[in-house]
């Protein structure tokens, strides 16, 4: 009489490795012991702590996009348009998990956000460093916004030196130019730590560079801008309807407009003429 074959015994899976010497390399390499213990609230209130943390991932993410905006530039610079539609791609994902951050503020009432208002004092978002890094790489620039870090060298250097830069903006014209596009001189040499003003004649080249083939790099660089353009106007008005349905009209902490203030940035678009030139197509 044949047995049947036994089936072989389970083995347990192999136990990873756990003894280190001092910490892990995770924590080495993520440094989580440092961001979990950031979080020092100044209130009684249990909501606050949401608050803090989700601000906290934000400027994470602001960091991100900084990064990757700025090797867009730089890749720009030097004709390298893969590489830098490729580090625009990826800031279209982080801009969306940016956003995202929204939702877990965006239903606060105004007695959950005054319960810990007060514990802001003057504190206000605008005062971000490195969001108004992304706003001066949007060609957003105002020398008045370096004010506030004046007590803070290291920030002010770093916020100063991106001021005078030209902005991811302006490598993407003086690219253009390069490519034998006819970006107005008064465009190509003006004076970057200003706000970009939008030009009838850059309007007009992106005219023609949609109307051309749309597998065309220059066109599909344009295209990644305005995935980029698109998400940063849905932040401005995801940042409105969160303000307004916490404080309503209210003026904003640290001595802003509030509502009106966000309203006048969010009717702004980012690279104006990507927009306007759709209508001549």
């Amino acid at each position: 009489m044949s047995h049947q074959a036994q089936p072989a015994e389970a083995t347990e899976p192999e136990t990873p490795h756990l003894d280190f010497q001092g910490t892990t390399p995770y924590e080495d390499y993520v440094q989580a012991d440092v961001l979990t213990h950031l979080q020092h609230t100044l209130s009684d209130d249990p909501g606050e702590m949401v608050f803090l943390v989700t601000t906290q991932v934000m400027e994470l993410w602001f960091t991100v996009i900084v990064h990757e905006w700025e090797t867009a530039a730089n890749a720009l610079r030097e004709d390298r348009v893969p590489v830098a539609v490729a580090a625009l791609k990826r800031s279209v994902r982080e801009l969306e998990a940016l956003n995202a951050s929204w939702r877990p503020l965006s239903q606060l009432t105004p007695a959950q956000f005054n319960a810990y208002r007060s514990a802001l004092g003057e504190g206000s978002g605008f005062q971000s460093a490195m969001y108004r890094r992304m706003e001066f790489l949007l060609g957003e620039k105002s020398a008045s916004m370096l004010v506030p870090h004046r007590g803070a060298p290291r920030v002010h250097a770093e916020l100063e030196k991106a001021l005078h830069e030209p902005s991811l903006y302006d490598e993407v014209l003086r690219l253009l130019a390069r490519r034998g596009h006819a970006v107005p001189a008064a465009v190509l040499q003006r004076d970057v730590s200003l706000r970009y003003e939008p030009s009838r004649d850059v309007e007009a080249v992106w005219t023609a560079l949609y109307a051309g083939p749309e597998d065309d790099e220059l066109a599909r660089l344009g295209e990644a801008l305005t995935d980029v353009a698109e998400l940063v106007w849905r932040w401005r008005n995801d940042h409105l309807v969160a303000t307004r349905r916490a404080m309503g009209a209210k003026a904003g902490t640290g001595g802003s407009a509030g509502v009106a203030w966000l309203e006048k940035r969010a009717q702004k678009n980012v690279f104006p003429e990507l927009w306007t030139a759709r209508s001549h197509v």
